[in-house]
């Protein structure tokens, strides 16, 4: 269009010069006509060059516009994220020598990165993987300890990934501790979880992980609430003061999970369990969490011959959950639950304990017969944080929960077994 004015201009500048070359006619009359008819050639002629010079300019402008957003050989597609991240995913994705999701949907042989892998949980999982049959035929499974790489670090984090090339990524490695050093030191596990959180689901989305499972805890929800809690509730208010830091950057991975599949159509979800316990804990008497402090004291009270000293009044409820059944159900997510949204892994709410009866399950599992004393200078914590298990019973309504007291006594002897090795 710009072409056929540019061009019909040219034309008529032409024109008008060659009009202005007539032979000049003789006369008085005709030489005053002339005259007049000559200025107002050039008007026309100086109106016409304006109008040229104007919608050059304004073709000029249009042309930059287009050439800043459309650039040569671009191809104008919508991507929801950066071009700099399709690039470098396509590009890792055709070097990737595992087979993750296929062009139908399928999953091939997985590579499942265990972050947190000397853990607690990590370890119960490498136990069902190994020992109960629960790797399947061509899968690999790599357990990364925090001695290994450190995931506060985006940098080591990212060779852990180059490293591993994962499919799907078990997500367990945190920060954690106790009622007490959560109140002595929020503020670190705020800053450390986030890094690590934001580290892991950030190289998982950039090396193109199927699926992420995440850990989050019963702590992330609120502390004013309704009871017993579900999956909804997480975010309905503040939680516990005594372990802020902790639980809202737990809460975070939640968040990211739900921007990432709004954005990236990425299903990468969370299990929030209740309170775990079993082999390989940390027995850190002053940091660990409740029932791994309480095993250490009574197993030190009963070889001493001391009293076994118990913080807080024992009023306080808790939700026990063995590690081993832990480690199986984490198993179940990773291949079966296909939602965004997290799921309680949890026993029932009819099993709930207080942490009396906690007390008097390990010292009957150790068979300590001294004296029991109750310190209630000491804080309880939060008293009650009730969870429905609903959600997980709708899907697996068969699932079977080892007994708490056959849970405890496997713990315990463990724990006498390992003292010299074991975390404390």
């Amino acid at each position: 269009m710009f072409g056929v004015i540019w061009s019909r201009l040219f034309v008529h500048l032409i024109l008008l010069h060659k009009e202005g070359k007539y032979p000049k006619p003789t006369g008085g009359n005709a030489k005053c006509v002339f005259s007049f008819q000559r200025a107002k050639m050039k008007n026309k002629l100086r109106c016409t060059i304006v109008v040229f010079v104007v919608l050059n300019l304004i073709l000029i402008q249009i042309c930059a516009f287009f050439s800043t957003f459309f650039p040569p050989n671009f191809e104008v597609k919508y991507y929801p994220d950066v071009s700099s991240f399709t690039r470098q995913t396509s590009q890792r994705e055709q070097q990737r020598p595992h087979t993750g999701e296929q062009m139908d949907g399928s999953v091939g042989p997985m590579r499942v990165l265990v972050t947190g892998g000397s853990g607690l949980v990590g370890r119960a999982i490498e136990r069902v993987v190994k020992q109960e049959g629960g790797e399947k035929a061509g899968e690999t499974w790599i357990f990364l300890s925090s001695k290994e790489t450190n995931l506060v670090s985006a940098e080591e984090t990212r060779a852990a990934f180059e490293r591993h090339r994962p499919t799907h990524v078990i997500h367990l490695a945190a920060m954690v501790g106790g009622l007490y050093r959560n109140m002595r030191q929020n503020l670190d596990f705020w800053r450390n979880n986030v890094h690590i959180n934001d580290n892991v689901l950030n190289m998982s989305q950039e090396f193109g992980v199927v699926k992420v499972v995440s850990c989050l805890s019963t702590c992330v929800f609120p502390d004013k609430t309704t009871y017993p809690i579900d999956e909804t509730m997480m975010h309905n208010g503040a939680p516990h003061e005594s372990n802020n830091g902790y639980a809202y950057a737990k809460r975070m991975i939640d968040i990211h999970n739900r921007a990432l599949f709004q954005q990236y159509g990425l299903k990468y979800t969370s299990v929030i369990p209740t309170n775990m316990f079993g082999p390989h804990d940390n027995y850190n008497i002053e940091d660990g969490h409740v029932m791994p402090g309480l095993i250490h004291k009574t197993y030190l009270a009963k070889k001493e011959g001391k009293p076994l000293q118990v913080w807080g009044s024992g009023r306080a409820l808790r939700q026990f959950i063995y590690s081993l059944d832990l480690a199986r159900l984490f198993l179940w997510v990773l291949r079966e639950y296909n939602e965004v949204e997290p799921i309680i892994l949890s026993v029932g709410e009819e099993d709930e304990l207080t942490v009396k009866d906690a007390v008097d399950a390990v010292v009957e599992a150790f068979g300590f017969k001294g004296e029991v004393i109750y310190d209630t200078s000491k804080s309880d914590g939060q008293i009650k944080k009730t969870a429905s298990n609903a959600k997980l019973r709708k899907y697996l309504p068969d699932f079977k929960f080892t007994p708490f007291k056959k849970a405890v006594k496997e713990t315990c002897d463990w724990f006498a077994a390992n003292y010299d090795s074991a975390r404390k």
